[in-house]
């Protein structure tokens, strides 16, 4: 049984309205992929900002426990030292 003329058109006319509606679904996803992808981009700048935040106070934290260091050596010193008389 060979396929008539009206049950080409007719497959090609269903073929036809199946790729519409897949392109048009397409369309939709489309404005939510943009809006999503909107709000990764700002997420993505935010967590860049809190990195260097975190890096920054990172650096901030090893200055102080560096001047820490120092003062603890001083310390030491001035406590093995002698002791020294009162004056006057």
């Amino acid at each position: 049984m060979f396929p008539s003329k009206q049950h080409v058109v007719m497959v090609r006319t269903l073929a036809l309205s199946v790729a519409i509606l897949g392109l048009a679904a397409c369309a939709t996803y489309d404005d939510e992929f943009a809006g999503i992808n909107s709000r990764l981009d700002q997420l993505d700048t935010r967590v860049q900002g809190a990195a260097q935040s975190a890096e920054s106070a990172n650096q901030s934290a090893q200055r102080a426990n560096q001047r820490l260091d120092q003062i603890e050596s001083r310390v030491q010193q001035l406590e093995a030292a002698p002791r020294r008389a009162p004056r006057g």
